[in-house]
């Protein structure tokens, strides 16, 4: 009798697990500080936070980050395309040789079409698929592109309108969505952030609810097979309030947190959770509005004045130490720092020297505008950190701040108007955060024919030295001449600065102890594959 009752529940129990599955799905839940879902069109917004969690895990370039290691800055490698070469009789055209066999997530095939039919996309306006606010994003990280053409099914030419030794640092910026997701939308692009967008990378988007969440799933298609995703499931939500991302991780709502409030860390510690830094190429400053009528900040004596009036260590207590002081775009120990004549510190008497000196006095204070966001993609703890320069520079050097609080694509939108245009409200600087990873950066931030609207050079900053600089470096393959222009391109930058430095951020993160196998890569992005859950 008691044979017969065992072997009876051994059938039950053999039969549940034939209906069960093999292994529980694995869904990774993460708290962005985004207001709003990046778009899902393959070129997401919200700065390089959109990229990070949006972008590169779906939607793919030529070239990919190689974000594997922590320990030095992210490198690049051969994406989309399996290798390509700057042509030796014509320094301008790069030629890129696609991979074969590659696959977009609905199907269809990734070739020289696909890759002609995105280009237009971004860069001919009268093409049917243009899509104006990709376009715009792509152009700005891209504006040294001049024209591409399909050499067979499996090859393409891209040409820069002048010989750029960095290109493939730009080309990593443009994403490639499948041609058929446009058709299958009916032409419209509103559409096709819905259905949702095919990619060709190893996540594919299965859901999106606007403001709410946006759901990815491990593509097992995916070309590449040695970057497979090894979680099932990621779910993105945006918690742009510091505390409320928090409150998200203690509850159990997300398994991991991008930038924890600073006095939120300790606790975080003491109930268990895992707090992530690493050094990476990132500059939190303002970004001088130089180019505006009558703007204060046309002045250098005052740019000067500003970087030596702040208190940066005293902005990285209140950070906890999760950032480093900025005294450049580079930092100190970077090869490309070289030496400038000016090595910024908290020295309010030589502040106030300068001020003077450009005409602002305890009777006659400086004044000036600055817009801010309440989040962001590397915005780090925005208001608390301008509120405590709003004070240290009234206190050390009696200078008078005013904010104008946006949103972050507002700033976003603002980064890329010209000075005097209304949508500035009058601001006379802009608190954006820029990564500080390459040449090609440096290039489309401050060379003066990178001005805005067409490129990053917000302040409309023209220094011939630094463009004499960049030229140089630009048209050379040899690294010794390429290493001291950089660094001669740099020191400009230090004593003719286009910004307030103010910190360099250390990318804290905050994670479950189920979080498995992430790598701090020092990039602003991240290879979602390595990732697990236990």
């Amino acid at each position: 009798m008691t044979v017969r009752t065992t072997c009876c529940a051994l059938a039950v129990t053999a039969a549940l697990a034939c209906l069960a599955p093999a292994s529980a799905e694995t869904v990774l839940h993460i708290g962005m500080t985004a207001s709003d879902i990046p778009t899902t069109t393959g070129m997401p917004n919200n700065g390089f936070e959109g990229m990070r969690f949006l972008g590169y895990p779906v939607f793919e370039g030529l070239v990919l980050w190689d974000l594997s290691r922590s320990d030095r800055l992210a490198t690049l490698r051969p994406g989309l395309a399996e290798s390509y070469e700057q042509m030796p009789d014509d320094k301008k055209t790069w030629v890129f040789h696609l991979r074969h066999g590659v696959k977009f997530h609905d199907g269809t095939d990734f070739n020289a079409d696909a890759v002609i039919w995105n280009l237009d996309r971004y860069f001919r306006n009268g093409s049917p698929q243009f899509e104006p606010p990709a376009a715009g994003m792509t152009r700005a990280r891209v504006p040294i592109l001049a024209s591409y053409r399909k050499i067979d099914d499996n090859t393409v030419a891209i040409e820069t309108k002048q010989p750029a030794s960095y290109f493939p640092y730009m080309a990593v910026y443009i994403l490639f969505t499948s041609p058929a997701s446009f058709e299958t939308a009916g032409h419209d692009w509103g559409k096709v952030a819905l259905l949702p967008a095919a990619g060709t990378g190893p996540f594919r988007i299965t859901k999106v609810v606007p403001r709410e969440s946006a759901e990815l799933a491990r593509f097992d298609g995916y070309w590449d097979k040695g970057h497979m995703a090894k979680v099932d499931k990621i779910r993105l939500l945006p918690i742009p309030e510091a505390n409320a991302r928090l409150a998200a991780l203690h509850s159990g709502q997300v398994d991991w947190i991008e930038v924890p409030p600073a006095d939120g860390i300790p606790s975080l510690k003491a109930a268990g959770f895992t707090i992530v830094t690493n050094s990476y190429p990132h500059v939190w400053p303002w970004m001088f509005n130089i180019g505006a009528t009558n703007s204060p900040v046309k002045d250098v004596r005052v740019r000067q004045a500003l970087n030596y009036c702040i208190d940066r260590s005293g902005l990285v207590t209140l950070l906890n130490g999760t950032a480093e002081p900025s005294v450049g775009w580079l930092k100190p120990v970077d090869a490309g720092f070289g030496s400038p004549l000016n090595r910024y510190g908290f020295d309010p008497a030589k502040g106030k020297a300068l001020l003077a000196a450009a005409g602002y006095t305890e009777q006659k204070p400086l004044s000036l505008k600055v817009m801010i966001s309440t989040s962001g993609s590397g915005q780090m703890l925005p208001l608390p950190m301008n509120e405590y320069l709003q004070e240290n520079l009234k206190q050390a050097c009696g200078v008078n701040v005013e904010f104008d609080v946006v949103e972050w694509q507002v700033l976003l939108t603002a980064v890329r108007q010209t000075p005097d245009n209304p949508a500035l409200h009058g601001a006379m600087a802009l608190n954006v955060s820029s990564p500080s990873s390459d040449v090609g950066v440096m290039a489309r931030y401050f060379s003066s024919a990178n001005f805005s609207p067409n490129g990053f050079n917000f302040e409309q900053w023209k220094d011939d030295a630094f463009d004499a600089a960049l030229a140089s470096l630009a048209g050379s393959s040899d690294p010794k001449v390429i290493e001291e222009a950089y660094r001669k391109a740099h020191e400009r930058l230090v004593d003719n600065p286009p910004w307030l430095f103010i910190v360099h951020d250390l990318n804290p993160r905050a994670m479950s102890k189920k979080v498995q196998g992430f790598v701090s890569a020092q990039s602003w992005f991240l290879d979602m594959t390595l990732v697990s859950l236990k």
